[in-house]
């Protein structure tokens, strides 16, 4: 007989992943199938995205895949109802998808890259919790995590689009884990750092070495998997008192000086 109380199991509930088709969703709606959690994966790029939920089917997973570009306003409302009525309610909500943003300020393509990366990466969280929110409200422990990075932490020079998005992204979380706090709805956000994906896939393997070793207390990039877990810790049933939280999984890149 256990001697503690509260349940780290996600078994049989529904759980929302945007940009699941790779990189660090695809890796979270793997470890959910994984904890027993019925998927609903959105990503905008139906190819792998279908190859995703083959891969979860396959294995025995209750999964599957909608397409959608979160840059349509006017697509989210009909795409989460169609989410909640299929799986008949929805338990957690991972705002993962996201894109890159480099451009100086002064740069041609900065408009467009500015109003691309808000919508997806910020406007598109806030539209996505907006619309799953009537099923989160009936859950017994709905979670809410979104994926902010550490460049809302800091900054880098040349990306102040994806980094104001991102800072957004900390602030949204933070503002709505009080105003959802009282009906025991946790609202979280994870900032990745140094993480092989395919935003960094360009990089060459010895920049990155370089760069883990002069920026990373653990001296290396992170995989996906590694993010995933934890967000698996923030949308555990046990996991009720921790709100409004961004936490780095950045193998201590943003605690060291030296």
């Amino acid at each position: 007989m256990a001697l503690t109380k509260l349940s780290r199991s996600i078994r049989d509930e529904v759980a929302i992943v945007t940009g699941a088709a790779s990189g660090m969703g695809r890796a979270t709606a793997h470890l959910f199938g994984d904890e027993g959690a019925r998927v609903a994966l959105v990503d905008i790029n139906r190819e792998p995205l279908d190859a995703v939920v083959k891969e979860m089917t396959d294995a025995g997973y209750d999964a599957r895949g909608w397409v959608l570009d979160l840059s349509d306003a006017d697509g989210i409302d009909p795409l989460v109802s169609e989410i909640g009525e299929h799986f008949g309610g929805i338990d957690i909500l991972v705002n993962n998808a996201g894109v890159g943003g480099g451009s100086p300020i002064d740069g041609e393509d900065m408009l467009a890259t500015w109003d691309r990366c808000i919508a997806i990466m910020l406007t598109a969280h806030m539209r996505m919790i907006r619309a799953a929110l009537p099923f989160i409200r009936r859950s017994a422990h709905g979670r809410i995590v979104n994926i902010a990075s550490t460049e809302g932490l800091g900054a880098t020079r040349g990306i102040s689009a994806y980094t104001t998005a991102k800072t957004g992204v900390i602030g949204l979380t933070r503002a709505l884990a009080v105003e959802l706090g009282p009906e025991g709805i946790t609202v979280n956000c994870i900032c990745p750092g140094p993480i092989n994906t395919g935003m960094t896939a360009g990089i060459p393997d010895e920049n990155k070495e370089v760069f883990a070793r002069r920026r990373a207390a653990l001296l290396r990039y992170g995989e996906p998997e590694e993010v995933a877990h934890g967000t698996l810790s923030l949308v555990l049933p046990a996991a009720q008192y921790i709100t409004g939280v961004a936490l780095p999984v950045d193998g201590g890149l943003t605690i060291r000086n030296a």
